[in-house]
């Protein structure tokens, strides 16, 4: 029987999900607000496959069967038949709740619901819903198709088996799972990633290091594949600053508050590598 997926949220994240998904046998209902959001989700996909596609990782005839996998939908209630939902919307909780809220009403009593926040706490998007134990974190990494690690994240009242459901999914569509115990803002990666990028945008921001020499020493220096303001840039400059601040927010630890430069360069379209411009220039 095919395994059906609904992704809500058509981003980067959102198309990355359905594609790997796609790619591994799921049948894929992709979701977003408007045929626009879609369309440019499906776009991705397909610039996606058609890369690994020319450099011989996959044939083009897989590349065009998992294309014919995905169905772009703009109506929340194509997840009634799903049998996992993957969230990957703004990251506000406000949004997620709401989401969450509809697709309790709507999806069968048995489908996983993941969220894909990076740092939202499992258990506040799942206060919303009446099954609690349903829903968990998937925390997938941009972009998806290329990396590998997928962060499990137990909410306060998730249960064994839709963790396993969740890790199954997840191992099946190529990812590498750890398991994060309890939902503490930013969990494992987003924390740690977030203090050590506002402690070194401080040292730029005071004139220390330039971001090139910074990115240098951790490479060099820890052994880390790319600096963190280089994997800030990559990310994006402004889901940075949103996840260290939710963290602060919940924590009110000052080591995640993002710094002024940080907040500047949101204000200035600065975003990194989806702008042409962040740290770095490209």
């Amino acid at each position: 029987m095919t395994k059906k997926l609904t992704v809500i949220g058509a981003g980067l994240m959102g198309s990355g999900i359905a594609q790997v998904a796609a790619q591994a046998g799921w049948d894929v209902t992709l979701r977003d607000l408007d045929t626009a959001a879609t369309t440019r989700g499906l776009d991705t996909i397909k610039k996606s496959l058609e890369k690994f596609a020319a450099k011989g990782t996959i044939s083009t005839a897989d590349a065009e069967a998992a294309l014919a996998r995905i169905t772009p939908v703009t109506e929340l209630e194509a997840a009634a038949d799903a049998d996992i939902v993957v969230e990957a919307v703004f990251e506000s909780i406000e949004v997620k709740q709401e989401v969450f809220r509809a697709l309790d009403g709507i999806c069968k009593d048995t489908t996983v619901l993941a969220t894909n926040t990076s740092a939202i706490p499992i258990t506040q998007i799942a206060a919303v819903t009446s099954r609690p134990e349903s829903v968990v974190g998937t925390h997938f990494f941009s972009p998806v198709p290329m990396m590998k690690l997928c962060e499990l994240v137990r909410g306060l009242k998730t249960t064994d088996e839709t963790l396993a459901a969740a890790r199954s999914f997840a191992e099946e569509v190529g990812k590498t799972c750890i398991v994060v115990n309890r939902d503490v803002a930013g969990f494992v990666t987003t924390r740690l990633i977030a203090a050590l990028v506002v402690e070194a945008v401080k040292l730029v921001e005071n004139g220390v290091v330039s971001p090139e020499d910074l990115d240098i020493a951790c490479k060099l220096g820890f052994g880390h594949a790319m600096g963190p303001l280089a994997t800030t840039d990559l990310t994006g400059v402004d889901i940075l600053a949103h996840a260290a601040r939710n963290i602060y927010t919940e924590t009110a630890d000052p080591k995640f508050f993002p710094p002024e430069l940080l907040q500047r360069m949101v204000a200035a379209g600065d975003l990194g590598r989806k702008t042409g411009k962040g740290f770095y220039t490209y």
